[in-house]
């Protein structure tokens, strides 16, 4: 039996749907940001929605920002090639470079470093008084945790656990609770925190600068690291981007300096340990 040339048409239209939107227009995919989980998903999209805007702009394609539960979930998420542009931590950056042929691109002028905080009326007054305490940051995976942890071992305190949690604000609040003794944060977010909490807080410990928020282009996407790298400069001098900098107190972004990636290779070894020990 002949099928008609109407019913032939309906059913190609029915298996093309999915590929058109609403006016029949070809659905592009779209191009995904994936921004290490900092701090909740719902201030990462708001915090990058300028990026976005002028992405989407200068592109002329849908960008889509995204991130995941926990820094160990979002490296796994890039490694398995989930994102066309990642912003993450040096460590992760350096990771991603050596394994999975991401691009660096740049950074953020401002310095990166690893904190130790603690409640300014609380009971830590030096490193001694951590010891049989219990520490609270953010995924084991994390930049700032895992300097943290470095940090309480060069102490010679013994075990002192590290409770994990999910922003560097629970971080914050949790410390103030007395829940947890000291908090592992960055000192991006930490400025961050609204006055009434941060005067309530004070420096145990700082690191050295580190490498911080990489832009790491996917190397599937090499043919538009011109276009991109374009993009990112350009929303620098935007007024979009010079609001964003000085909001978050980021100055800009920066070329990466010779070996800066490098030099973050033992933490990045750390994550590689935690992924193969899971």
């Amino acid at each position: 039996m002949r099928l008609s040339a109407r019913f032939l048409l309906a059913t190609l239209l029915s298996f093309l749907q999915p590929f058109f939107n609403a006016r029949g227009q070809a659905l592009e995919e779209s191009f995904k940001v994936g921004v290490a989980p900092h701090t909740s998903a719902r201030v990462i999209l708001e915090l990058y929605r300028p990026l976005r805007l002028h992405l989407e702009k200068e592109l002329g394609q849908r960008v889509e920002i995204v991130t995941a539960t926990d820094f160990t979930e979002f490296v796994r998420q890039a490694l398995a090639q989930s994102f066309d542009l990642v912003i993450t931590t040096g460590h992760q950056a350096r990771l991603l470079q050596k394994d999975a042929h991401y691009d660096p691109l740049l950074t953020y002028s401002a310095e990166f470093k690893s904190l130790i905080i603690v409640a300014t009326k609380g009971k830590v007054r030096n490193p001694g008084d951590l010891k049989g305490t219990t520490v609270i940051g953010l995924s084991s995976t994390s930049l700032v945790t895992l300097w943290g942890e470095h940090w309480l071992k060069r102490q010679g305190l013994g075990d002192v656990p590290v409770r994990y949690v999910s922003a560097a604000d629970s971080v914050a609040q949790l410390v103030l609770r007395g829940e947890g003794s000291a908090g592992l944060v960055s000192l991006a977010n930490y400025q961050k925190l609204v006055p009434e909490i941060r005067s309530e807080l004070r420096v145990l410990a700082e690191s050295k600068p580190m490498a911080g928020r990489v832009y790491l282009l996917n190397g599937r996407n090499k043919r538009l690291l011109p276009r991109i790298d374009k993009a990112l400069w350009s929303f620098a001098a935007s007024d979009a981007g010079k609001q964003y900098f000085l909001s978050n107190q980021l100055e800009g972004y920066r070329k990466l300096r010779r070996g800066e990636l490098e030099a973050m290779e033992p933490y990045a070894n750390e994550v590689r340990r935690n992924l193969e020990s899971r």
